[in-house]
């Protein structure tokens, strides 16, 4: 068990910290670590522990059940900034069903906790990053290149066939990702890369 794991686990009393499932007999929430997306790099905690319902609703807004965030009512007063992120842009998301808004109105956040909250929020129309094959990318997926690339600013190929890991996307640009290749990390575009199987 990552040391990761075992202190959101301690933190939340092996409860998701979202809609505080917990697991048991009859059935297993499959509690795991979630990374807050769009996260500062000055933020060292950038991690909560949610059950396996709340990540895919999360990283599918297509699957979202708005009956399952009235839990929210409660997590939305975690002392915990990754946590009051997360109720934040999720309450934002659903603000149109009435109820979710006023419970924004009642939420207290700290300046800079509410401006990471804010920077994930997306306010125009969806950006969804989709590989050469039309398959939604991630972050954290793993592509390959498809096709030489030179890397501009530099002597650089990358080559196709190149495993680039641990991708992350580029907010406001649906064709373009950030990943490393050898020692640099590259902007690559996602016409010239495909999600590696199985993830």
């Amino acid at each position: 068990m990552s040391d990761l794991l075992k202190q959101l686990e301690d933190r939340s009393g092996n409860a998701c910290e979202l809609c505080s499932s917990t697991d048991t007999l009859e059935q297993k929430v499959e509690l795991a670590v979630y990374e807050v997306p769009e996260s500062p790099k000055n933020v060292k905690d950038i991690s909560i522990l949610a059950c396996k319902v709340c990540r895919e609703q999360l990283e599918d807004h297509s699957k979202i059940d708005v009956n399952h965030w009235r839990a929210l009512n409660d997590s939305m007063w975690s002392t915990i900034p990754a946590v009051q992120v997360v109720v934040y842009r999720m309450l934002d998301q659903l603000k149109v069903e009435g109820w979710p808004q006023d419970l924004l109105d009642m939420m207290y956040l700290e300046d800079d906790t509410r401006n990471w909250a804010e920077e994930g929020i997306q306010r125009g129309p969806q950006i969804i990053h989709r590989d050469v094959n039309g398959n939604i990318l991630k972050r954290g997926d793993s592509v390959v290149i498809i096709k030489d690339l030179d890397v501009k600013g530099s002597s650089l190929i990358a080559k196709r066939g190149t495993a680039v890991r641990n991708i992350s996307l580029v907010h406001d640009n649906a064709d373009q990702i950030e990943g490393r290749v050898g020692p640099t990390q590259v902007v690559l575009l996602t016409q010239y890369v495909k999600k590696t199987s199985g993830e």
